[in-house]
């Protein structure tokens, strides 16, 4: 297969990982025959810098112009310390999933078992554990009428049904791939929103017989995620509970530098890491590239292409097994190894399997 291949590294660590997903992607690309050409865009802060923009038409365009985009982080402190910034990167995101219509995002969450030591829970909860988590993407109070003023502000929770049901069908089509249990979260003892989320998942649940169907509200979701997380097979939720539930599931693995995401929905599906830009670790080589590695996993399994995925799950696993880690998820004594250290030892797995 040809693959073109928007690659859009953003702010931070973004474009130390993004190399590492380059790099491993062209590995398997030349192992399995198949040709890969990588056109570069700008997002972000890096963008608003240079053109004003965190999401410029060009980029935009790259990304239309792609059959998958490779997304690596978006952030900066100097507009996180200043809440009267009228432009963010944060909005450069926002603008790529409603442009491209990405409404559905998907979050593995996996232990490993040589890494059970780092989780913050103790080993025999998250031994085993491995859910997903679909976040609806392009509704909700990200994307519903705001209003600031010195002294009062609000952000509108607004989902419509057609938006609610494609939503909702995504995860029950994920669970019938996997354990066939679908948890569906909501807060419906409080808002108007989420009383329809649960009715319209009431409906569909009669069409998904072979589905085991529950509901919880997010606060009981996210203590049950850290009390016994082996209860989840799949999640599906609306988009501000699903930013917040992902990002604390993702440390369930002990890093939040080892979990994968993809954006998908209407036009060019978009492969990222969980993790955000981290920018005080620019330039230090020490950020986990994994997260990114593993999403390059997701894009080939996205395409059908399991060997290939497989092949970088293995070369993954392979690293950690052998203590080639970075030093968020070494063991203590280990080697020392940089982001561009485990990266080209990847790519030797990769060429050498």
């Amino acid at each position: 297969m040809d693959f073109k291949i928007a690659v859009l590294p953003g702010d931070g660590i973004g474009p130390e990982i993004s190399k590492v997903g380059v790099d491993v992607m062209t590995a398997v690309c030349e192992k399995f025959g198949h040709k890969v050409t990588y056109e570069y865009a700008i997002c972000g802060a890096d963008a608003i810098d240079k053109v004003g923009d965190p999401f410029p038409e060009e980029t935009f365009q790259t990304c239309l112009r792609a059959d998958a985009v490779l997304f690596s982080a978006v952030g900066d402190p100097k507009f996180d310390n200043n809440p009267t910034a009228k432009v963010r990167p944060e909005q450069g995101l926002l603008a790529m999933r409603k442009k491209l219509g990405l409404y559905a995002n998907v979050r593995p969450m996996q232990t490993f078992k040589s890494l059970l030591h780092k989780s913050p829970l103790r080993p025999e909860l998250v031994d085993g554990a491995d859910f997903i988590t679909i976040r609806e993407l392009t509704g909700g109070m990200y994307f519903g009428e705001k209003y600031q003023d010195n002294d009062k502000a609000y952000d509108t929770n607004y989902y419509t049904r057609p938006e609610i049901e494609r939503i909702i069908k995504v995860g029950y089509e994920y669970a019938r791939r996997r354990n066939h249990h679908l948890t569906i979260v909501d807060k419906a003892n409080v808002l108007a929103s989420s009383r329809l989320w649960r009715q319209i998942g009431q409906e569909l649940e009669k069409e998904y017989p072979d589905v085991k169907t529950d509901y919880m509200y997010v606060d009981n979701a996210s203590m049950r995620m850290i009390q016994e997380p082996k209860f989840f097979d799949v999640i599906v939720t609306e988009n501000t509970f699903g930013d917040i539930l992902t990002d604390e599931s993702s440390c369930i693995s002990g890093s939040m530098g080892l979990l994968p995401s993809a954006s998908t929905g209407d036009s060019t599906p978009v492969f990222e890491p969980v993790h955000g830009s981290w920018p005080q670790a620019k330039g230090l080589n020490i950020a986990n590239p994994l997260a990114q590695v593993l999403s390059d996993a997701m894009l080939f399994e996205y395409f059908g292409m399991q060997k290939e995925a497989d092949l970088i799950r293995d070369a993954v696993d392979a690293s950690i097994d052998q203590n080639v880690r970075t030093p968020d998820i070494q063991v203590e004594g280990g080697a020392k190894y940089g982001t561009k250290e485990v990266g080209a030892w990847l790519v030797e797995y990769i060429q050498k399997a």
